[in-house]
């Protein structure tokens, strides 16, 4: 088992200043923390593999492909593999839960 607590990644993630902290990482996925502040831009790119967000916190807008629509806590959004996407028009802390299968990068 691997257990972890939300507030302790948090915690982690904020000492290193990133916005993207991977917490789980096995052979068939990986699990990550992903936080954006209000009008702070989404920088990532489309990634290999398919992902899942959960949005634990926050509000905003994410456009898939050409689909846009809000998110907020509790949202669950699929996104396939090759298609761009981005997080845009954050108006509260935006916290997600990434996982990727497989594991992130490894189909690049």
């Amino acid at each position: 088992m691997d257990l972890q607590e939300l507030p302790d990644l948090a915690a982690q993630r904020e000492r290193l200043g990133e916005p993207w902290l991977e917490f789980m990482r096995y052979p068939a996925l990986s699990v990550g923390l992903y936080v954006l502040e209000p009008g702070e831009p989404d920088r990532q790119s489309a990634h290999t593999e398919d992902e899942i967000y959960y949005v634990v916190e926050g509000r905003g807008q994410i456009t898939v492909g050409e689909e846009v629509r809000p998110v907020g806590p509790g949202s669950v959004i699929h996104v396939a593999s090759a298609v761009p996407h981005q997080f845009h028009d954050i108006r509260e802390r935006l916290t997600l839960l990434v996982v990727f299968a497989p594991p992130e990068g490894s189909l690049a």
